[in-house]
């Protein structure tokens, strides 16, 4: 939830202050409008986890209390390239993003008789991801330097730290994840012009559309019958004209 609140806090302070930018009423960056291209670049933070389904005797059939996903967060930076289709207020967005994740898988067992204490154990995924969004960014006409905005599209990805061909350790085991997904993605922001560049700042979810869970009977994979990738990302973008 600090992830959260933290998020909160910063819009809040920016929309503060670019409120109080609009009282000078003057207009920065007038031409960026008039530019068919621009270009950027995004740096952010995610929020990276999974919707996760046990399988349906997963606690009866493998002696665990409960099975959990846990969401942890990670980084991210991209480089946008941005085209006005026909109108200011319409814009299609490619970038091309280099970002890491991690997520944890909790394994927790009732104690048995000789214990008093419950036992847990953990599978952490880490993921160096090579990520494409194309999204469609829809704003609003300027009101001095500020304007906001809604964005939608769809990303896919390559997990370059996927173990997905790798042999399984079954002494010590571990939870193949596949190497590519794709994502549906949705989210909106708020922008401000400066004199040289235009500063946004955005929040959006991203959804994976299919199942990454690479099932190879292992005994950490057996409970589980379904991984979906999810992520809440939060980022600031630089964007100019060419």
């Amino acid at each position: 939830m600090n992830f959260f609140k933290s998020i909160l806090v910063l819009f809040s302070v920016s929309t503060s202050f670019f409120s109080l930018a609009q009282h000078q009423r003057l207009e920065n960056y007038k031409n960026f409008d008039k530019e068919i291209l621009s270009f950027g670049v995004q740096m952010g933070i995610n929020y990276t986890g999974f919707n996760f389904t046990p399988t349906l005797n997963a606690y009866s059939a493998y002696g665990f209390r409960s099975v959990q996903a846990q969401a942890l967060p990670g980084a991210q930076v991209g480089l946008l390239a941005s085209l006005k289709l026909g109108t200011p207020i319409l814009r299609l967005r490619l970038i091309p993003t280099f970002s890491f994740q991690e997520r944890v898988i909790k394994y927790y067992s009732a104690p048995n008789p000789n214990q008093t204490t419950e036992v847990s154990n953990e599978e952490r995924i880490n993921s160096s991801n090579v990520d494409f969004p194309l999204l469609m960014h829809i704003r609003t006409l300027r009101y001095g330097n500020f304007t906001a905005f809604a964005v939608t599209g769809m990303q896919f990805s390559i997990d370059l730290q996927s173990m997905e061909d790798k042999s399984q350790n079954y002494i010590d085991p571990f939870i193949k994840i596949r190497k590519k997904d794709w994502m549906a993605q949705f989210g909106g922001g708020i922008e401000f012009f400066n004199e040289f560049f235009k500063l946004g700042l955005e929040i959006k979810y991203s959804q994976g559309l299919y199942n990454t869970l690479v099932q190879d009977f292992s005994p950490v994979s057996k409970p589980i019958t379904s991984l979906y990738n999810n992520s809440w990302i939060f980022t600031v973008t630089f964007e100019g004209g060419k």
